[in-house]
């Protein structure tokens, strides 16, 4: 078996990893901060099947959570099964929905419609003044992802011995060898590069002409609710049907997004769709917005604070709204590819721009891409 580097220890790299060791390689990681810090760490800890369109992306999807399913049995990684629900609070939200409802089965998608009375039995959170309905799938799960990376790296080393050199940023790569930035030198079979919205380091030449663009999001995080309150499932509002492409197959999509523009142009233009997940602690996770290439400034806008809450409360309730954190994650996106991948050199590849799907997709491309080289 052979020499396999990784550059980038966040939910990508660690997935190549993990697939590489799986398969009797030698493998290290490389990663220029102490730990994972990057969109691995900033997000909703979704494992978003529901939002993937039918072909690579959900079948990647659905390998993926089988993954996660097993983590949590071998290598003690928090894996909640909570599923997901959409809410439809608006008319032409709810036709979405049915019109989704009817194509789903055909589409691979398991699900059903719920009635307003249903959804408050699924969750406490659902505000119920003008609630049409919602769509619940059962194939989402969530995780900790400030937890989880680090908790899957120390189980790859102790597992399968994957060797992690941490505060090692790797300035130069070619085939068979890679150069950190203090000048030390490994060599390596293959090498996989996922440095995620690091345009500029390692090929860039490549990056530049990939139609990969970065995207900025804004999120925040509640103290743990009150007497172990919980939301219960994924909660994503009408609003969440205009992001996932797998809806556009709904007519009634135009008529949603065009009320949207109509009314709120000003969630258009910060790309805010809100969502909302619970993590182990009984913290709640609320966003988000989407903010792309030049529009990204390093300071955050507390306007995209406020109208992500502003909508959240017209979909949710919570017993404690008090924030207690805010954030934002850069990642690396692709307009139509679940994922970017390139081979610059010779068994050097190339893997970023999963988009805000890296939890969801990671483990399941990486699996495609080991089976194609190993067939």
């Amino acid at each position: 078996m052979g020499q396999v580097a990784v550059v980038g220890a966040g939910i990508v790299g660690l997935a190549h990893a993990w697939m590489a060791a799986e398969r009797g390689h030698d493998v290290s990681v490389f990663e220029r901060s102490p730990r994972a810090e990057g969109a691995t760490i900033r997000n909703f800890g979704m494992i978003w099947p529901i939002g993937q369109r039918p072909g690579v992306a959900r079948e990647a999807a659905l390998r993926a959570a089988e993954r996660w399913r097993g983590l949590a049995l071998s290598a003690g990684v928090w894996v909640h099964p909570c599923g997901s629900l959409h809410l439809a609070h608006r008319d032409d939200e709810w036709a979405v929905l049915e019109q989704f409802a009817a194509v789903a089965p055909e589409l691979g998608f398991a699900g059903r419609l719920l009635s307003p009375a249903e959804v408050e039995r699924a969750t406490p959170a659902a505000q119920p003044e003008g609630l049409r309905g919602g769509w619940l799938s059962p194939t989402e799960l969530c995780v900790n992802p400030r937890t989880a990376a680090a908790r899957i790296a120390a189980w790859l080393a102790e597992r399968y011995r994957v060797r992690f050199h941490f505060h090692s940023p790797i300035r130069e790569v070619e085939t068979g060898c890679l150069r950190s930035a203090d000048g030390r030198q490994w060599r390596a079979d293959r090498i996989l590069v996922c440095s995620g919205a690091d345009f500029a380091t390692l090929f860039p030449e490549t990056l530049r002409e990939s139609g990969l663009k970065p995207c900025k999001l804004q999120m925040l995080r509640t103290a743990p609710q009150p007497n172990g309150w919980r939301i219960g499932p994924h909660l994503a509002s009408g609003l969440t049907l205009r992001h996932y492409p797998v809806f556009g197959a709904c007519g009634a999509l135009e008529t949603l997004r065009a009320r949207i523009a109509a009314e709120t142009p000003e969630l258009d233009h910060f790309g805010i769709h809100v969502m909302a997940s619970q993590n182990d602690a009984g913290e709640v996770i609320l966003g988000d917005s989407h903010e792309y290439g030049d529009a990204i400034e390093p300071f955050d806008k507390s306007e995209i604070d406020t109208l992500i809450l502003r909508e959240l409360r017209k979909i949710i309730r919570l017993p404690d709204w008090g924030v207690a954190e805010r954030w934002h994650g850069v990642y690396a996106k692709h307009a139509s590819l679940p994922v970017f991948a390139a081979e610059p050199l010779p068994g050097v590849h190339v893997r970023t721009g999963t988009g805000g799907s890296g939890m969801t997709l990671a483990f399941g491309l990486a699996e495609f891409d080991w089976e194609r080289w190993e067939s």
